[in-house]
This record gives C-alpha cells, structure tokens and sequence, in this order.
C-alpha cells in the first residue's frame, strides 16, 4: 500500500516506527558483535507496536515479525556445554607398571616368546643341503643333555610332518606344534621335513628354530627317527 492513502501525521509516525525498528536492529547486530553493548536497546512496546500497526492497517507493518524482532532483541546465543573444547579435553591416566605386565600376559597366550613371526628370508640366506646333519645348541644347555638329544635318548612327545607344504603352510604347522608342546608341559618333539632335490623346507627349518628363544636345542634325527629327513627338537620346560 503506497504512502499516499495517509495522512501526513501517519505518514510521520511510520517513518518514526520504521527508523526506530531499523536502529533497534543496529544495536543488536552490534551487541552480538562486541558482545558488550554500549547502550541498552530500546524498543517499543508490544502494546505501542499493535496500537501502531492497528492505526496503520498496512500490509508493509506486518505484527507477528515485529513482535518477534521486538521478542528476539538482543539475545545470545546459549553456549553447548555438551561439547568438549580441544584445549579442554579430560587427560587419560597413564597406565603404570603393574597394569602394563598384566596386558603383557594377558596378550602372549598362544604367541609368548616370539613363536610367531618367524622370518623366513632369515632362514634362507642359510641354505642347507638334503643330506647335511643339522645340530644347534645354545650357550645354556649341558653337553650331557645335548648328547643325550642327539643319540635319541630323549623322548619325543609330538611330531608334525610337513612333506608337501608350502612354505607358510610349514610355518604354521611348525608354530603350532611348538605352541601345544609349550601349553602340554612337553620338552621334546620331532619335525619331519624330508630331503628334497633343494632341502627348502629343511633349510627353513633350520632358520625358523634359531630364531625361537624356547628351542634349547635341535639336531638330526637318529635313523629308526627319519635320520636326516626330521629334527628332535628340545624345548624349555614351563616355569611352575
């Protein structure tokens, strides 16, 4: 509705409302800006703004958004106290040593010691032939019990024969009869790795063994045992 169906008194008081409206949205913009207002806001009130607009009955003055710009004047919005500032995040308790050892035992059931993760480029760098007598014995063992290994008098408890296997296959069935000899109280056991044109899976063997901490010892089989086509292997005894 154009301005000229008013009277010029009218027309004076919208003008007045609208600079008054247009201030107050000024003033608001610039307390949420600076957060510290100079000056309070002032509006007019709800019954000044529905008298004003009555009077008027004009179509530009609409009264709900007035009441609400009047309502909504000079609010803040709340802070969210439910999310956590970067710089203010709770810190984590270190755990201490007896938590640590704990998680330690706890994680090394099947694996204790390094039986897992054997290398097998470590084995093969150190090839052996299909007829070479293999023999390993660490610094801590008694020659006494080393020779009693190697003229098969130690008894055997398990065995794994891994003819045929690839060489992860082997692996595999190496650790897991090194495993349930350790969970089984079993000091001794025998692996069949046969001969072959190129003795891999016996070169492999050879490798693997000298990396595990709980082989004590290993050597060549006695004949009525496979004689150089098996290993009798000597593991430490669990600790009670």
């Amino acid at each position: 509705m154009s301005n000229n169906l008013f009277s010029k008194q009218m027309q004076d008081e919208l003008k007045a409302l609208k600079s008054q409206l247009g201030t107050s949205g000024r003033d608001a913009n610039t307390q949420n800006a600076d957060s510290k207002p100079t000056e309070p806001v002032s509006l007019p009130t709800k019954k000044q703004v529905k008298k004003t607009v009555k009077q008027f009955d004009s179509k530009h003055i609409d009264d709900d958004k007035v009441l609400f710009m009047q309502a909504m004047a000079g609010v803040k919005p709340l802070e969210d106290k439910n999310q956590i500032s970067p710089t203010n995040k709770p810190k984590k308790d270190k755990p201490d040593a007896t938590i640590l050892s704990k998680r330690a035992a706890a994680q090394g059931s099947e694996t204790d010691n390094n039986i897992s993760g054997l290398s097998d480029m470590q084995a093969l760098l150190n090839p052996v032939s299909g007829d070479a007598y293999l023999s390993y014995k660490s610094q801590t063992l008694q020659n006494k019990i080393f020779n009693q290994l190697k003229q098969g008098k130690l008894r055997w408890y398990d065995a794994v024969d891994i003819h045929g296997c690839t060489i992860e296959q082997a692996r595999e069935a190496v650790i897991q009869l090194l495993t349930q000899a350790k969970q089984n109280g079993e000091s001794v056991v025998k692996i069949v790795h046969g001969k072959g044109e190129d003795a891999v899976l016996k070169t492999c063997v050879n490798g693997w063994l000298r990396q595990i901490p709980e082989v004590l010892a290993f050597c060549s089989a006695t004949p009525k045992d496979g004689g150089n086509g098996a290993v009798l292997v000597l593991l430490k005894r669990n600790k009670i």
